[in-house]
């Protein structure tokens, strides 16, 4: 029998700061791919012998000591909902509904006794219970790019997202007006492209005046 190993949930969570939207090549602004910047994260525990299916759809966690764990719902301790929970690593994997707030990367957990005592890989869309919502479109955070947000370009071939409201250190140059499926479905007003994945992986966006 193996030993038993913690359960964890690393959090990727992007700031205004430094939430990034790759730029495709052929953007108007005529600059080339856009790099991913790298996300702050922060650590989560939970218990070792609980539910193997660790913060599932709908439960909700806590953060204590600068990390997170599993707590219900109902705690004053809880400060956000699991909105989506997927098995794998995040690149690769299915994306995170739109209005989510951070990303919780999960740890696969190995009990060494049977498959149900365990736990493989895996990532948890969050949603802050309570305001700010940096996910949300405009505020200039979250780790999606998403219809309504705006963006800066901060140098050759790398954009990031910015607070539409200019409240951010950075002004907001551009804003996506929508999102499509491939460049050419994009309206002819269209400034620049961004890559922003899911089922509709191009973000339409124009120069702000």
């Amino acid at each position: 029998m193996r030993p038993r190993a913690p359960r964890t949930a690393l959090l990727a969570l992007v700031l205004a700061a430094a939430c990034t939207a790759g730029a495709l090549t052929g953007c108007r602004t005529g600059r080339p791919p856009a790099a991913t910047a790298g996300a702050a994260a922060a650590g989560a525990h939970a218990r070792p012998g609980r539910d193997p299916a660790f913060l599932a759809r709908g439960e909700c966690a806590g953060r204590a000591a600068g990390s997170f764990t599993e707590v219900s719902c109902r705690r004053p301790e809880a400060a956000a909902r699991v909105l989506a929970r997927y098995n794998g690593p995040r690149s690769g994997g299915p994306r995170c509904p739109d209005e989510t707030d951070f990303v919780l990367h999960i740890n696969a957990l190995d009990q060494g006794t049977s498959e149900e005592s365990s736990a493989p890989e895996g990532y948890a869309c969050m949603r802050n219970l309570q305001p700010p919502h940096p996910g949300d479109p405009g505020m200039g955070g979250g780790p999606l790019t998403v219809t309504g947000d705006c963006l800066y370009i901060q140098r050759d071939g790398v954009v990031k997202e910015t607070a539409c409201d200019g409240s951010a250190a950075r002004a907001p140059e551009y804003r996506v007006t929508t999102e499509v499926g491939a460049r050419r479905e994009c309206p002819p007003s269209t400034d620049l492209y961004v890559q922003v994945g899911g089922g509709a992986p191009v973000g339409c966006a124009r120069r702000l005046s």
